[in-house]
């Protein structure tokens, strides 16, 4: 379910999308029996990027880990070529890359405030140069990383004393930039004397490059812009410019400018007795970097053109739920509130994610979903107690498959569930993130469906 291009050309075909079969694959930083879990080492933002080559973890100890894909190597070729060869191709495996301190504790002195340095989000930027490129932020402060091979620079072949270098049974020690171990601090040393009749040959030292070693640099850093807790960073399609959202507001970025943002939207009244909702998430557009949209505490969805003005105090179109009657109650807004959203890779849909259900949005239709997922109605007789542990107001992530055909989100229990998105689809599995994924599993058959495209009504699944 990371959305590269793995399986984008499934949705083309005809028939029903073939059935998910999961295997456990990887762990990170696996503990052995016993062993205590640190906080700081705890997972608390993963992405992978638009290929699926490559990807990223943050942690709660400020650190951003790269893997990078390696049995692509073992199986090369174009997708035809794959697709005609009689064996199965094994999953895929990851490799650590590299990792690098994102982010430090620091302290607002003007607001007595400590800011950990706990990464909330991490996205891929494009590629150039043979260079990786990505944005992480913590609560307060963006920062936008180069990742790259240097290659590692040693001086060889230098002039060494003959006749300390005779008088050795072995050959002298080098270090680094080539000189003895006993030099490597003056070329010359005190008892250093030339040989009777001089040296009759110098050599002129050589540079080699022998090993590669990855270096990550913070090209840009930006802070400051946000006096609300950083919810949500996206890319823009053009490759340029980047959106960053907190509770009231959503500033523009453009990645080579860190002293100054735009902010295109604001809900701030000038009351703030007067506040009735927040914003939970904002995502640009795939493909139309003039477009994004962001959810709110309240369970809508604006879409906005930022061509109309530059502040986009006024939205596009609206995505909101109509409440059935008779079933407001005291939960109805806490359970509301959407926590999470995401473009489809095409920008059709709009999936989201509230505490109870998965929706899935068309953006040509505000009326209403084109599909709702139960996730959570198991729970509903058990609101008020959640409301008193707090557990109500839990945030979890959504996301769609690379072809378009699936949608994914978390639950409780290191549970995930994964239900078909194709007209007609009866797909729904809940499965354990464990080595053993399939040990509650729970799979309803799946009937012949069609792709995301053909969706014209409204279906409700659980």
């Amino acid at each position: 379910m990371n959305g590269g291009d793995v399986a984008s050309s499934s949705a083309a075909t005809s028939g029903p999308p073939p059935s998910l079969e999961w295997r456990f694959s990887q762990v990170f930083g696996e503990r052995t029996a016993g062993e205590e879990v640190q906080e700081v080492d705890i997972i608390s933002a993963i992405e992978f990027d638009k290929s699926g080559d490559h990807l990223a973890t943050g942690d709660r100890g400020g650190r951003v880990v790269l893997f990078e894909r390696t049995d692509t190597r073992d199986h090369g070729g174009s997708r035809r070529d794959l697709e005609q060869n009689d064996y199965a191709i094994r999953h895929p495996e990851f490799r650590y890359k590299t990792e690098f301190q994102s982010h430090e504790p620091e302290f607002d002195y003007l607001k007595s405030l400590e800011i950990e340095e706990k990464i909330n989000k991490i996205r891929w930027c494009q590629p150039a140069n043979g260079a990786l490129f990505l944005l992480s932020t913590n609560d307060k402060t963006i920062k936008y990383w180069k990742v790259q091979e240097k290659k590692i620079k040693k001086i060889s072949e230098m002039n060494i004393d003959p006749s300390k270098a005779e008088s050795s049974s072995s050959p002298p020690q080098l270090v680094a930039n080539g000189l003895p171990a006993d030099k490597a601090h003056g070329y010359l040393s005190n008892d250093f004397s030339f040989p009777p009749g001089g040296i009759p040959s110098l050599r002129l030292p050589v540079v080699t490059s022998q090993e590669t070693n990855l270096v990550a640099r913070c090209r840009r850093v930006y802070a400051h812009a946000h006096d609300y807790h950083i919810n949500s960073i996206s890319n823009s399609s053009d490759g340029e410019t980047f959106i960053s959202a907190d509770d009231l507001r959503v500033n523009l970025w453009n990645l080579e400018i860190s002293n100054q943002s735009f902010n295109i939207v604001d809900v701030k009244p000038t009351n703030m007795e007067d506040l009735t909702e927040v914003i939970t998430s904002a995502e640009f557009h795939p493909i139309h970097c003039n477009m994004l949209a962001y959810s709110s505490s309240k369970g809508s969805i604006r879409l906005i053109d930022m061509r109309q003005s530059a502040l986009c105090d006024s939205h596009t179109k609206l995505f909101e739920e109509p409440e059935a009657p008779g079933s407001r109650s005291f939960f109805t807004e806490i359970i509301a509130s959407i926590s999470d959203i995401k473009f489809s890779k095409d920008g059709r849909y709009i999936l989201s994610r509230d505490y109870m259900t998965l929706k899935l949005w068309d953006i040509n239709m505000d009326s209403g979903p084109v599909a709702s997922y139960q996730v959570h109605e198991h729970l509903r007789p058990r609101l008020c107690d959640l409301y008193e542990n707090d557990s109500i107001f839990d945030k979890f992530e959504c996301c769609l498959s690379g072809d378009g055909l699936r949608v994914a989100t978390g639950s409780y229990s290191n549970l995930f569930r994964v239900f078909g998105a194709s007209q007609g689809s009866t797909e729904a599995a809940t499965l354990e993130a464990s080595k053993n994924p399939m040990r509650r599993q729970i799979q309803t058959p799946a009937r012949p469906s069609r792709s995301i495209g053909s969706m014209t009504r409204v279906v409700r699944r659980g």
